[in-house]
């Protein structure tokens, strides 16, 4: 499982917000597959500086920031 290839690694550097009006964050690095197919991600939220742990399955949802 820990030699399992992150399936969209073009989101890497990206940009997403949270929801339609919540604050951008980046998409930093993948950190482990999850059960279901998702996966455990690393974020930076600009705004703030802090890294956070995000699930792929959440990015997935969220808008591109502008």
């Amino acid at each position: 499982m820990l030699n399992e290839p992150f399936p969209s690694p073009e989101i890497i550097g990206q940009f997403r917000q949270f929801g339609e009006l919540g604050p951008a964050y980046r998409i930093m690095a993948p950190i482990r597959p999850l059960d279901k197919n998702d996966w455990l991600l690393l974020i930076q939220i600009p705004e703030t500086g802090e890294e956070v742990e995000y699930k792929y399955s959440n990015v997935q949802n969220d808008p591109k920031a502008h």
